[in-house]
Parts: structure tokens; C-alpha cells; sequence
């Protein structure tokens, strides 16, 4: 009865995407395109369209001014950085102002704030006060406690200047900060407000060209030579395990990262590329992710700076959608800043450029795409198969659908079915594994003809060769023997 419901549900969907293409298409100022495992840029259903918007101008509140950071709980109660206005916006899932924090006159008044964060446990309010250098403590109704100032230790440095700008709170109470300018990685500070040293730093990374300078250059030349410092993080986010994701800019590999409790990646087992890649050749700038959200499902959305686009991702690392762009219609952006998503799986970007923020909710083929990949990220691909199938028939240039429903061939142990699904998603690693697994089954049962094959390959080099060799020889000798008669006749 559950499959059967499951069924249902699946051919129903599918019904509602087969039948509103074209007042999708009407709505939606970007094509929807996707990046194939081949490297190349292909069509693809939109899994997000754009809803609505919150405009600080139709609340109580007034206008937004430069808005910089969203965070939303698991109530999707939302927290707006209204930086210009050197507020936090608390608004209700409905989108009604709860209250404003921060903009009264205390300790608690801030000053070009960044970023927030609220703990569920007990809806305190951690504020990045990026001008005053401190982060800012609230009580869940916006009533000051305490601040935390900037750290001191002889681990930052004469030099250091702290500029808190993005946060997040762990269960312990522990606080992990990006500051702007800081390339050492995240910092850490305690529940006491005490630095205790840097967490998940980015690795400089080989460099052939630098190795041979070091080499041939001279002890002043050395000296003179500016030193390769990590690139800073540029964001941060906080799943439910405690994992914490970190986006980068400044490079094109490994820019979106998981930080396990000791800062260790476990994302990116080798070198991965997110965003926009190389086409035909053709060189693209560096993806520039500013901020990202990871929900309960493990569902990885970033916004990338550059292009103003939107990429989604499994826990894996596998893209499953990109959206937006830049341009001033609805559902494109002029200067993004930040990015949230809430329970229903509505995605909101702040848009500091237009001073507002925008929702966007899923589609019909983008929850049938969340459905088979959770079921697949979580190893259950014979269930996700038939979900996998259906997206298929919508979408026929969608990899991980095929690579998905290979992994179900493969678990079965129906290998050579397995390669041609392996083959379609351009897979190489996962074709070579099906092969070898393929070769091994096909040898087992088939080893009697294989058995029966070598004996007489054997037979023949050992016994028929020789016997052929005296064949020929004799023929040859008897072809001499008569030659040399006919001579002598003659």
C-alpha cells in the first residue's frame, strides 16, 4: 500500500510539471541550466521560482538600508541585518514585525552590524557589531545582556584588527568567527569571551613558481618578497550535527567546505569545483561565494557574488540546481549579500542592492529531485530508483539521475546494466568499478567454457604446433628431394 501511495504521489507530480511548463517559463527571468558531469552547460527544468519579497518599505518598520545578513529558526522566525539602519528586523513566519534590536539608545546600540545568529535552545540573539569590533549578546525579546569586546592574545599578532562581520554558536556556548581581513581561519572564543585559537585555516597550496624563487633567490631577496598568506573565509553556517560550512573567495577549487568538530574538511576528499566551471575551452572567473545555508535535509545553497547565481547542492557535493542572476527583475538580484533557507524549503536572498529580500519556493521537479536525492545521499537507491526514473523522463540530461539509478544496478549486482547507466551520467570511476565487477561475474560463470578454452589453447601449443612444424617440415623436405631428381632428369 505504500509503494502504491508512493507511486501515486510520484505520477502525480509529474502530471503537475508536464502540464505548466509553459507559465513557468513566462515567470522566470533565467533559463535553467545545469552542469554536467562532462563539463558542459545544459538545460534543465528550474528547480526555484521566485514568490514574493519582503520590502522594508510596506512594514512598520521602514525601509531597509543595505540589509547584509538573514538567519531564520526552526520556527522560520526571520532575523534581518538591517546594516544601514543598525538594527536587527525580527519578523514572524508571516512576515509581520515582532520587534527591532539594537537601534535604541545603551550598550546594546549597534553600529554597522553584519551579521546574526539566534541559539534554538533559548532564542538568545549573538550580533557581529562589526564597527564597534565586539559581538553584541540579546535575550530572545531583543533585551541586552552582554558584549564580548575584541580578544586579546599573543596568538593574534601586534597587528591584528578584529572586525567581526559573520557568526555562529555552538552547543557548548562556543563562538566561531569570521573576521574581516583575517586569513588564519575562523575564530574561536569561549562562552567567557576568551580567544582560543584558530579553527579550519585554508591551506596556501603548491606552488612550483614560488619553490624555484625560494630556491635560487638570495637571503635579501628572500626578505623582500611578499609572504603567501591563506585566503579568508568569506562566510560561515552551522548544520544540526555540528558541522560547520565555510565558503572561500579568491579561488576556483574547494571553495564551498565542511569542517568537521576539528576543522578537518569532509567534503572535499580531493579537489572539487563549485559553481560555474570551465565550457568548450572557454575560461570563467572564479565562483565568489559570499554566504550559504545548509537546511535539515543536508541540502547546501550558495550564492555566488560574480553572477549573482544561485547553486544548490546534496550533502555529497552533487549540484541539483542553479538559479537567479543578476538584472532587476523579479527573481534576479543587483548586489546579494546573504542567503537562508526555512522549514517549507523556500529559499530567501537578501539583496542589499534593492534594500529587500526575496523568496523563492520550490518546484514541482525540485521536490521529486530533494525526495530521490536524500534517499540516495543516504544509500537507499533501490528506493530512490523509480523517483530517479521519473526524473529522467523530465529531464533527460540530468546526470546524477543516471548515476543514481547505476548505483541501484550495481548494489543489485546487475553490472552490466549498470555500465550503460555508469556510461549515459559520464561517470568513469564508477564504469571502471561496474567493469571490473562485471569481468569478475562473467568469468565465474562462464569458467567451465573458459576452463574447457585454455585445455585446448594448451593442447593445441603443446602437442598440434609441433605436429604442424613436422608437417611442414617433411613437405619441405620432399619438395627439395623432388627438385633436386628433376635436375638430374633434365
Amino acid at each position: 500500500m505504500r509503494k502504491l501511495f508512493k507511486r501515486l504521489s510520484v505520477l502525480f507530480i509529474t502530471i503537475i510539471i508536464l502540464l505548466t511548463p509553459i507559465r513557468v517559463l513566462a515567470e522566470t527571468p533565467y533559463e535553467g541550466y545545469i552542469w554536467s558531469n562532462a563539463g558542459r552547460d545544459i538545460e534543465s527544468i528550474n528547480g526555484y521560482l521566485y514568490e514574493e519579497s519582503i520590502d522594508g518599505a510596506y512594514l512598520s518598520t521602514g525601509a531597509f538600508n543595505g540589509p547584509e545578513d538573514i538567519f531564520i529558526t526552526e520556527d522560520d522566525s526571520i532575523y534581518v541585518v538591517d546594516t544601514g539602519n543598525n538594527r536587527i528586523v525580527h519578523l514572524n513566519e508571516n512576515f509581520e514585525v515582532i520587534n527591532t534590536i539594537g537601534d535604541t539608545e545603551g550598550p546594546g546600540m549597534l553600529n554597522g552590524p553584519k551579521g546574526v545568529y539566534v541559539k534554538e535552545e533559548d532564542g538568545t540573539i549573538y550580533v557581529a557589531d562589526t564597527k564597534n569590533q565586539r559581538i553584541v549578546i540579546f535575550d530572545k525579546d531583543g533585551n541586552f545582556l552582554r558584549e564580548m569586546k575584541a580578544p586579546e592574545s599573543p596568538l593574534l599578532g601586534k597587528n591584528f584588527t578584529y572586525s567581526p562581520s559573520k557568526l555562529v554558536v555552538d552547543k557548548r556556548d562556543y563562538l566561531f568567527v569570521v573576521s574581516e581581513g583575517n586569513t588564519k581561519g575562523l575564530m574561536q572564543i569561549d562562552p567567557e569571551g576568551e580567544f582560543k585559537g584558530f579553527f579550519g585555516a585554508n591551506d596556501v597550496g603548491f606552488s612550483l613558481k614560488r619553490l624555484i624563487v625560494q630556491l635560487i633567490a638570495t637571503e635579501d631577496q628572500e626578505a623582500k618578497l611578499e609572504s603567501v598568506q591563506p585566503l579568508a573565509f568569506s562566510n560561515l553556517d552551522l548544520d544540526k550535527d555540528g558541522f560547520i560550512y565555510t565558503t572561500t573567495l579568491g579561488t576556483n577549487e574547494n571553495q564551498i567546505k565542511r569542517l568537521s568538530p576539528v576543522g578537518v574538511d569532509t567534503l572535499n576528499s580531493e579537489v572539487n569545483k563549485y559553481g560555474d566551471l570551465e565550457n568548450y575551452g572557454a575560461y570563467i572567473e572564479n565562483t565568489a561565494f559570499i554566504d550559504l545555508s545548509v537546511n535539515d535535509h543536508g541540502l547546501i545553497t550558495a550564492i555566488n557574488l560574480q553572477t549573482s547565481r544561485i547553486y544548490q547542492y546534496d550533502r555529497l557535493g552533487n549540484l541539483l540546481f542553479i538559479f537567479g542572476g543578476l538584472g532587476d527583475q523579479n527573481g534576479v538580484f543587483t548586489t546579494p549579500s546573504s542567503i537562508e533557507q526555512n522549514s517549507k524549503g523556500e529559499v530567501f536572498v537578501v539583496d542589499k542592492g534593492r534594500n529587500r529580500v526575496d523568496v523563492f519556493r520550490t518546484t514541482p521537479f525540485a521536490n521529486l529531485v530533494h525526495e530521490a536525492s536524500e534517499l540516495y545521499v543516504q544509500g537507499r537507491y533501490e528506493e530512490a530508483r523509480e523517483i530517479w526514473e521519473q526524473v529522467i523522463k523530465l529531464n533527460g540530461n540530468y546526470d546524477i539521475a543516471y548515476q543514481a539509478i547505476g548505483k541501484a544496478l550495481y548494489r543489485n549486482e546487475q553490472y552490466k546494466e549498470a555500465m550503460e547507466y555508469f556510461k549515459l551520467a559520464n561517470s568513469r570511476s564508477d564504469y571502471s568499478e561496474a567493469f571490473r565487477e562485471y569481468r569478475v561475474e562473467f568469468t565465474r560463470e562462464n569458467f567451465a567454457w573458459i576452463f574447457f578454452g585454455v585445455i585446448l589453447l594448451f593442447l593445441f601449443f603443446k602437442i598440434g604446433v609441433p605436429l604442424l612444424r613436422k608437417s611442414i617440415f617433411r613437405k619441405n623436405i620432399v619438395k627439395k628431394s623432388a627438385n633436386r631428381r628433376g635436375g638430374k632428369v633434365i
